[in-house]
Formats: structure tokens, sequence, C-alpha cells
């Protein structure tokens, strides 16, 4: 089922307190016009008159790290984890570039170790970043970052919560964390750094969750008499979560996104089994995911399935973790998961109707 309770329940309580109006930037506008910079001119003088009225803005940002990958700008190597082969997280506070998903660190190399070359850079925009170039541009302003690395310590995020709640603090940068159970009286701006940030992903929950987590966020500029705005930033704001989004409109997402997902054979239409497998040796998981697809098609002739059907076998998304990788195997249909029942599947783990095909 789409959506869920607590949004529900987030809409019919902006309703009641008042919906801030959105401002939806387009950011390739803004590079035309000759600011190549992470925040548009309106983001920029909203902040300032925020500031100005001594009243508070919160800045969100789906990602933490000063940058999101380092690459070589002579032959585009990107520096990847091995164990994982994500990109590497560079960190403003350290020489260290880390991985996100397992423990791995190493130092951030003077050379390019694919071509030598010395022209290594950072690329992307993280929360470190962005508190560095609001702190430039705004020197006055008192600034916590509010992020995985800034709350890891018992406590901390009780802490930087009651400090800004208390106004010991003009402006809060964070990612996701922000988007639930904050309720600011003097915050009156919030601004999304980037809106598209997981619109692109191979889920089809994906834009589910970008709506969300937008009208989440956006919520925590409408909960005082003092009124409020959001300024969303975007590189695709003809993307219709991104419309709707702008607008509050949680129905017409709905509606919208129902017939993507009947068109597309999707939940809640359809029900899906995930079938994982992982192996050290990238080609003996391949091996073994093709070779359990060719079994499921005899099991689904054999059982007259003729309305499932198998999606894959495919890499995931995150294709290697902890120096494993990972294939999947998908049945998409009324009842797929009757088509395994019985079935000997050692070495798969098993997802019915699994919350992200990630």
């Amino acid at each position: 089922q789409i959506g869920s309770l607590a949004l529900v329940q987030e809409t019919q309580e902006l309703t009641e307190h008042g919906l801030p109006p959105v401002h939806v930037v387009d950011m390739r506008e803004e590079l035309k016009a000759g600011n190549p910079s992470i925040m548009s001119t309106a983001l920029h003088d909203a902040i300032a008159d925020v500031l100005h009225k001594k009243q508070q803005a919160i800045l969100y940002l789906n990602r933490r790290g000063s940058a999101t990958y380092v690459f070589c700008r002579e032959c585009g190597y990107v520096l990847e984890c091995p164990n994982c082969e994500k990109p590497l997280i560079a960190h403003h506070d350290s020489d260290e570039l880390q991985c996100h998903t397992c423990t791995y660190t190493r130092k951030i190399p003077a050379k390019c170790p694919q071509c030598g070359s010395n022209r290594i850079r950072q690329y992307g925009t993280g929360t470190e970043k962005v508190e560095r170039f609001v702190h430039e541009l705004f020197p006055q302003a008192r600034i916590l970052r509010y992020d995985h690395e800034t709350t890891r310590k018992k406590g901390a995020h009780e802490i930087m919560l009651s400090h800004f709640a208390n106004h010991r603090a003009d402006i809060l940068i964070g990612t996701q964390m922000l988007s639930k159970g904050l309720d600011l009286p003097l915050v009156t701006l919030v601004g999304v750094i980037l809106a598209d940030v997981g619109l692109n992903l191979p889920d089809f929950r994906t834009n589910e969750r970008v709506f969300q987590l937008l009208t989440q966020v956006s919520g925590r500029a409408g909960r005082s008499p003092l009124g409020g705005r959001v300024v969303l930033q975007t590189f695709n704001p003809g993307h219709y979560v991104i419309q709707h989004a702008a607008q509050h409109d949680y129905d017409g997402f709905y509606d919208q996104e129902l017939k993507y997902r009947e068109r597309m054979a999707y939940p809640p239409y359809t029900r899906l089994v995930r079938l994982e497998t992982r192996d050290m040796n990238n080609i003996l998981a391949e091996q073994r995911a093709h070779a359990l697809a060719e079994d499921l098609k005899v099991w689904l002739a054999e059982g007259k399935f003729t309305a499932t059907r198998i999606i894959g076998p495919s890499p995931c998304f995150f294709h290697k973790i902890n120096n494993y990788y990972r294939w999947q195997v998908i049945l998409n249909g009324p009842a797929p998961a009757k088509v395994i029942k019985g079935k000997a599947l050692e070495g798969w783990m098993v997802e019915i109707d699994p919350p992200s095909l990630l």
C-alpha cells in the first residue's frame, strides 16, 4: 500500500497549521545566470531575511560528508571501497576517505592510483560542505550540523536539538533525520539543497520515498504563527514528485503513482518475491543466479503460473558489500510465493514483498 499512516498524520497536522508556500528553484537556470554554487539566489536571500528577523532556518540534504566522491580529472578514475565497490566519501575534519557501508578507510591519495596524475578532486555536495559554504556566506550565523557524524555519541541528538530549540543556533543543516519529529516554532524557512537525490534509484518505491521525505521536511516550516516557507532546489522541476511535493498534493501524487504502478505491474497491483544470493566470487554468484532463473522458468511452466514473470537475474544496485557480491532474481505476480513453495533454495535469501529492491 502506498504511503504511510505517519505521512497522513503529518499532512493533517500541517493542514491545521497552514501549509507553507514552496518556491521551486530550477538550478539549471541558476547556472545559466552565472551562479554555479550549491545555493540559489532565492535561498540566499531567504536565509538573509530569516537571520535579519532573528528567526531560524533548516537546510536539508540527504547526504553526509563533504564530497559525494573523489575522482581523477585526468582519467576519470573514482576511488571506491575495495569491499563494497561504492565511492568513498571525503570528510572535512580528516584526510581520510570512508565507506559509509562498511568500516573501510584510507588516506586521500596525492596521485591517481590508475594513471598517476595529481589532479585528484572532490566532487559533490555533503552536509560538511554545505556547513562550510553557509558559514562563508553568513559568518555571523550560528550553525549546527545534524547528521550521523555529529550525533554518534550517546545523548547527542537531544543536546543538539535542545540547543536549536532554545535558539542557541540560527541554522540547522542536516540529513533525513531532520524530516521527522521536530516542532520548532522559530523555524520559518526550510531549504532543500537538492531535491533530486534518490529519484533515479532502480527501485519502484523510490518516488514514494522522495515524496515522503520532501513533504515531511517541508512541514518543519509550517508549524508556527510566524508563518513559513520552503525553497526547494532541483535540476528536474518538471518531475511529478517535485511538482506534487511543492503543492503539498498528497492525493495527486497518490493517484499518479498508482497509475504508474498499475502500468508497470508493481505493487499494490501485484506482489513480489525477492531472492538474493551472495558470494565472494562474483562469477559463482552470477552462475547461481542464472541457474535459479532457469529453475524458476520450469517451475512457472509446471505450475501454470502464467501471470507471474521473472525479473533478472541481475546484480543488486549495491553490488558488493563487505567483500560479498550480490545477485538477485525477482518474481512478480499475483501470488509469486506459491512458485517457490516447498522448493530447495539453499544459498538464497528470500523476501516476500520486500521493502527495497536495492
